[in-house]
């Protein structure tokens, strides 16, 4: 098979299956990955999509061939390899995923122990290198034993650890629609339902990587259809939907209608700071002013980072972070080796919720009138970086900064544009002061600006 770096971007490994992703670049890496971390261990995990196991075998011969003992924990979401390398005191994992990518894609998350992230910054960049490159056989180790593999079941731990984040007793018996997408999710919230006095409706909750009701990415609006009904139709106090491999969650309020992630970090941020006055909050540039707003009304510290999830660990370990989030539903814990989880947020939502005795809407209609906003909004364009150019000079007497894609503030509204480092496009967010109408307006004046067409 042809071994291509077209894969190997910011921050993961993701391209189209076999064109880009295939068996003999999964070999090579897990050679590549066993020599450069000296692993003795590693944990290895897939989720479902239907390419997951060849490649997974591969990944597994390349590592054993390097000298490493694999942990196999097997089908899983994609935060249980980095839980799994954390409490196994593993030297490192592996998670054979696209996360929300079509479902002719794969790829590969990373990380060394600790499960510490691996980005083109700290060492992806090289690996790539030499897994395509023609001295492939010169950069590997000789001499070590061939590695075994051992079948792991991390699900107990895990859910045990998980439910550390709230306190049981004091829940109330909330309604829960869920909606996993026929992802990795639905297994794992049968086993947390066992252990929590919520009631569940559910719909698609069996993994299947044929995705037969559609990828799941409720991100993208229309996605979130059957979650909308299946609220309204169960009455249930609260929807929640995620993405294949379950590090993103995505909350739907007890009218069914979709809550943007932004809302869910200021949420969040201030459930945190209530407890730990005073504390690190991190968040991305794409839509800020809510949680700086949420952050500083309660005596926090303002984090902001680049957005990817390379990026945020490693920035919420440098900056002694409690907790981040990225709008695009991305939430980060310290507690949690410093990684993204699509568990812990609606447990910490549902244990807000249960002891306020607010509904969700009624929790966030206030901060979504303070500080409304677009949602993310796609476009395919030709040239992306000569798009950012044009913005930057349209609004040069705007407060403009870089640190992700091009963002430029006004007194009354603001907006972020960014190349997206998964997809050939540009995402647009804007966010307004309370003024609905500006909002639109503006929105419409800078997508007028971009041009290009829906993605």
């Amino acid at each position: 098979m042809e071994v291509s770096n077209k894969a190997f971007k910011a921050y993961d490994i993701r391209g189209l299956y076999p064109e880009e992703v295939n068996e003999e670049l999964a070999y090579r890496l897990g050679r590549i990955f066993s020599a450069m971390l000296a692993a003795e261990t590693v944990v290895v995990g897939h989720d479902i999509r239907l390419s997951g196991p060849e490649l997974t075998d591969a990944l597994t011969e390349g590592l054993r061939d390097g000298g490493s003992h694999v942990l196999d924990i097997g089908l899983c979401g994609t935060e249980l390899v980095y839980f799994a390398t954390s409490y196994l005191n593993a030297d490192g994992g592996i998670m054979v995923t696209a996360s929300h990518n079509p479902k002719n894609y794969n790829g590969m998350k990373l990380v060394r122990k600790g499960a510490r992230p691996i980005s083109a910054a700290t060492g992806l960049k090289e690996i790539g290198a030499m897994v395509t490159g023609n001295d492939f056989g010169h950069q590997t180790v000789a001499g070590k034993s061939r590695g075994k593999v051992t079948k792991v079941d991390i699900v107990p731990n895990y859910i045990d650890h998980l439910l550390t984040y709230i306190d049981v007793d004091k829940l109330r018996p909330l309604h829960i629609a869920v909606n996993p997408g026929n992802g990795g999710a639905g297994p794992i919230v049968e086993e947390l339902a066992e252990r929590l006095p919520f009631k569940f409706s559910s719909i698609n909750m069996g993994p299947d990587g044929n995705f037969p009701n559609g990828v799941p990415n409720p991100l993208l609006p229309n996605n979130r259809g059957a979650t909308e009904a299946l609220v309204r139709s169960s009455r249930a106090d609260l929807g929640l939907a995620w993405d294949g491999d379950f590090d993103r969650c995505f909350f739907f309020d007890e009218k069914g209608e979709f809550i943007e992630g932004y809302y869910i970090v200021g949420l969040l941020a201030e459930a945190f700071l209530q407890k730990q006055p005073g504390a690190k909050i991190m968040y991305d540039p794409r839509l800020v002013w809510n949680t700086e707003d949420i952050i500083a009304a309660h005596g926090g510290v303002p984090v902001r980072c680049q957005s990817g999830h390379a990026f945020m660990k490693q920035c919420m370990r440098d900056e002694g972070v409690l907790y981040g989030g990225e709008m695009s539903a991305h939430h980060y814990f310290h507690d949690f080796t410093c990684c993204d989880s699509g568990m812990i947020p609606w447990l910490l939502v549902a244990e807000l919720l249960s002891s306020s005795g607010k509904s969700l809407s009624q929790t966030v209609q206030k901060r979504m009138a303070l500080y409304p906003c677009s949602g993310e909004i796609n476009r395919q364009v030709e040239d992306s970086a000569a798009v950012l150019t044009a913005l930057a000079a349209r609004y040069a007497d705007g407060e403009q900064d870089r640190l992700d894609g091009l963002s430029v503030g006004y007194d009354r509204w603001r907006f972020n544009v960014r190349a997206s480092n998964t997809e050939p496009v540009l995402r647009l967010n804007v966010e307004s002061k309370g003024d609905k109408e500006l909002l639109k307006a503006k929105t419409r004046e800078v997508l007028e600006l971009i041009g290009g067409k829906e993605a």
